[in-house]
């Protein structure tokens, strides 16, 4: 087995951040990750196949993975919830299955891939410091196949995934956020532009028009913006903005 060292952690991580760059959502980069998982351990020794879990309220949540071989292991698991990987994410423990036809854990899964071509797993936690969980999976077609070398190298490589990972969902969060915001803005503009053109209509004041507002929205059984909607598209047809865009 080639030396641990041959793994760099400082590049791994700026491989991964570039990954994080590159990506447009975190299902993305979780994909991206398993691939390059996949390749930079696979250098190191036998073929690796690599599956990604996230998980929230403890079920699966969301998955990658760098091949159909590695989609197929992980799909499983969450059929039965049961296996390696969704251990290692469940209690943030290692879990090493090193020759398959001798397993007795997760006797369902194991019965099932019988003969796909697997013969050892391993499946290494994230830490995500309580915001999910989750677990490197690796998979070799050779039993055996993560000696004591190839172990430190998966959880060297964990532990740099796990804070990419962790800037990738607080990106998305982020980026959530702003997005909720952004709507929030336009809804609350809508409204306005509608409370001001039933006070020109009705000639009455600010709040006198908002009420006739949730009046229709309640008797029509519509949402306040909808119907504001609905006002300003009667007066002003096209796309009513805000003064806050980029």
């Amino acid at each position: 087995m080639m030396n641990s060292q041959r793994l760099d952690p400082q590049n791994v991580a700026e491989e991964l951040q570039r990954h994080i760059l590159d990506s447009t959502q975190v299902q993305e980069f979780l994909t991206q990750l398993a691939i390059h998982a996949s390749d930079s351990l696979s250098r190191q020794g036998p073929r690796i196949h690599c599956g990604v879990t996230l998980l929230r309220d403890r079920r699966g949540d969301m998955a990658a993975s760098s091949s159909p071989e590695a989609a197929l292991m992980d799909e499983l698991q969450y059929k039965y919830d049961e296996g390696p990987c969704l251990s290692a994410a469940r209690n943030g423990e290692v879990f090493h299955a090193p020759h398959l036809s001798r397993e007795k854990r997760w006797p369902e899964y194991i019965a099932e891939i019988r003969g796909t071509g697997v013969e050892s797993i391993m499946a290494a936690p994230f830490d995500l410091l309580g915001e999910a969980l989750g677990a490197l999976n690796l998979y070799a077609e050779g039993a055996a196949a993560f000696d004591e070398d190839m172990q430190d190298l998966a959880l060297a490589y964990a532990a740099q995934a796990s804070a990419s990972i962790r800037l990738a969902v607080r990106i998305a969060q982020l980026l959530d956020t702003t997005k909720d915001l952004k709507a929030a803005l336009v809804s609350r503009t809508v409204i306005d532009v509608a409370v001001g053109i039933i006070m020109g209509q009705n000639r009455c004041n600010q709040e006198e028009a908002f009420s006739i507002l949730q009046r229709a929205s309640s008797t029509r059984n519509m949402k306040l913006r909808d119907v504001a909607m609905r006002i300003v598209e009667n007066v002003a047809p096209g796309d009513v903005g805000t003064h806050f865009d980029g």
